[in-house]
Formats: C-alpha cells, structure tokens, sequence
C-alpha cells in the first residue's frame, strides 16, 4: 500500500468516527469515556494523525453503538 492510500484510509476512518460521534451527540470526551481511550487519541484519529489498532476501533465502534464494518469498510 502507497502512503497516500494510506493516509487515505486513515481520513476516511476519522471522518466515520467523527460523523457517527455527532450523530450520537457526543463530544470527543464522551467518546473517550465510553471506550475508555484517552481524549486526544479521539482528536488525532478524526484528524487522521495516528494509525490506531484494530482494537481501539473496535472499543469507538462500541461506545458509538455501530458496526465495526461501518466505520473500517467501504
């Protein structure tokens, strides 16, 4: 995979996290309470700063009450 697919994906995935959060009327604090992740992990993976893990995305998929498909695939 190309950087620039990579970065891609990452934008992608932060943009989902991002619009389930607010549809959820959540704040980034919120979202790191409910999935017990620190607040600026919220910040920089909706910014697409950080590569986070599988399970870390698993844990925001949970809090946010959707599918982990919904926020990793297409």
């Amino acid at each position: 995979m190309e950087d620039n697919e990579g970065i891609t994906i990452l934008r992608i995935i932060g943009k989902k996290v991002k619009t389930f959060r607010e549809m959820k009327n959540m704040s980034q604090h919120d979202l790191s309470v409910e999935a017990d992740i620190p607040k600026n992990q919220v910040g920089r993976i909706e910014r697409a700063e950080i590569n986070t893990s599988i399970l870390t995305l698993f844990k925001i998929a949970k809090a946010l009450e959707v599918d982990i498909n919904k926020i990793i695939g297409e």
